[in-house]
């Protein structure tokens, strides 16, 4: 198994690096090929993890929660590595591959891919909480170099909005850190590096007590640790913010260790409905339909935290098939968007028209990824919410459920009044495509941009299928073991 860990870590990297020195073509190649061995590596340790943690050197510990945040990076690594030859071949036509600029956009595309899914990969694996923040914040600045790598004004503005709000949020997560570690030196001494491990152990004696009492010191640790952790959710989306959460999980298990569950719980809640409610009311009026799945992976997110809090197990059983489904479904829902850039060329909702009838493969398949999005059956996140709310309402916190029901209810308006728009809607009717008509240029010809775009989409299709209508036997086990670190029954 160590030699696995070793090469989770070490192929990113080594892909990232020969798209520094090989031909564009050959990079996009060696990416792909990285991607789905990471998976299929991440595959291969379902069975160990199952069953016991496992412990390499000194700075790496793969146990079932950390290994559902492989699985789910892994998946995206190898389909978005898939993708990114179509996508990348799309880009420019004839000539213009061999220009200079597109070569130079394609290798720094190739090389923040890697290095994104490397250092998402490492994150999971780290068993001491400074080296986890420190992967996250990594994780934070590739993805806004990533973001700026277009070039444009508007880019360069949003990395850094990107970047700015996001290392906000894992700023406070460090405070809290910060305190976390404080309170473990206090019974395990000056050297103590932060490792999880012995800090869970020691949790209920590690300084946060006095004459049997929290002291409020442990409130402010880890309130401002949570509360950092799921103040980055709002901003970051999609895989990065799997980081986050993963973060909040480590936190999570050593504040219910030292305080109990009430409090982390608490927190968590708080944090989970402002993002829920937050994301549900922009989904209502959004014009930028890439922005529009931003959000809805803020509203994601807020879901997890609140399952998170409920605290039954049927609820945490929910929040790691969540954390795997929405992986699926929103990795589905940005290529689709892709797709859309290509065939029309805007990210503005008014701007697409007709997908259904001009994309024959990806316009059925961006719906499919919509409607997962929104928890209809049979996908996998219909399962994982409906696992939630009830375990909501075991742990009689219906309140708290009734708000889940409610802003999921809100977002789905919100994705499904975007949706119809672009793909329902006649191609030559209304918005972009009437002045297209009356101005001259042609709407674009039924077809797809590439094949290499459809087919990870196609595969995370059928993962949604799955994982809402009969998950594995062997991910069971796993999750049934995670649930049982988080915070379920012993």
């Amino acid at each position: 198994m160590i030699v696995i860990a070793g090469l989770l870590l070490t192929i990113p990297l080594v892909a990232a690096l020969a798209a520094l020195a090989v031909p564009v073509r050959v990079a996009q190649a060696i990416t792909a090929v990285a991607g789905i061995a990471c998976f299929g590596l991440v595959l291969a340790l379902i069975p160990a993890a199952s069953r016991r943690d496992l412990n390499f050197l000194k700075f790496i510990r793969i146990d079932a929660l950390s290994v559902v945040f492989l699985l789910a990076t892994g998946f995206l690594y190898a389909a978005v590595a898939v993708y990114s030859i179509g996508y990348l071949g799309s880009a420019h036509d004839g000539s213009a591959h061999d220009s200079a600029s597109f070569q130079r956009y394609a290798r720094r595309f190739c090389l923040g891919i890697n290095l994104f899914a490397g250092s998402m990969l490492a994150a999971p694996m780290m068993s001491n909480l400074a080296l986890l923040w420190i992967a996250v914040e990594v994780t934070t600045v590739i993805s806004a170099l990533l973001v700026a790598i277009e070039g444009t004004d508007g880019s360069a503005e949003a990395a850094w909005k990107y970047i700015l709000i996001a290392s906000a949020g894992l700023s406070i997560a460090l405070l809290g850190t910060i305190f976390m570690y404080y309170a473990g030196a206090q019974v395990l001494g000056q050297h103590y590096n932060l490792a999880f491990a012995p800090l869970l152990q020691a949790a209920p004696r590690a300084g946060f007590w006095n004459e049997g009492r929290p002291v409020p010191g442990a409130y402010l640790a880890a309130g401002r640790a949570l509360g950092g952790a799921d103040a980055g959710l709002r901003p970051v989306v999609g895989v990065t913010a799997r980081g986050e959460l993963l973060c909040d999980s480590a936190v999570y298990q050593v504040a219910v260790g030292a305080l109990g569950p009430r409090f982390p719980r608490d927190v968590l809640l708080v944090f989970g409905v402002a993002s829920l409610l937050l994301a549900a009311l922009y989904l209502l009026d959004q014009r930028d339909y890439k922005r529009l799945l931003a959000y809805s992976s803020v509203e994601h997110m807020g879901i997890l935290a609140i399952g998170v809090s409920f605290g039954a197990p049927v609820a945490l059983a929910g929040v790691l098939l969540h954390v795997l489904a929405h992986a699926a479904a929103k990795g589905n829902a940005f290529m689709g968007a892709g797709v859309l850039v290509r065939k029309f060329g805007s990210k503005q909702i008014s701007s697409v028209r007709g997908g259904l009838d001009l994309l024959p493969w990806s316009g059925p398949l961006f719906l499919a990824a919509i409607l997962a999005l929104g928890a209809m059956p049979p996908f996998g996140i219909f399962r994982s919410e409906f696992q939630i709310v009830a375990g909501g309402l075991s742990a009689s916190r219906n309140v708290g459920a009734a708000i889940l029901i409610v802003g999921v209810t809100v977002a789905f308006f919100g994705l499904s009044l975007a949706t119809n728009r672009m793909l329902l809607s006649s191609p030559g009717h209304g918005g972009s495509a009437g002045a297209a008509a009356a101005t001259g240029p042609a709407w674009p010809a039924r077809g797809e941009p590439s094949a290499w775009m459809v087919v990870p989409v196609a595969v995370g299709l059928v993962a949604l299928l799955v994982l809402g209508l009969h998950p594995p036997g062997e991910l069971t086990g796993l999750m049934a073991r995670a649930v049982t670190q988080l915070g379920g029954p012993a």
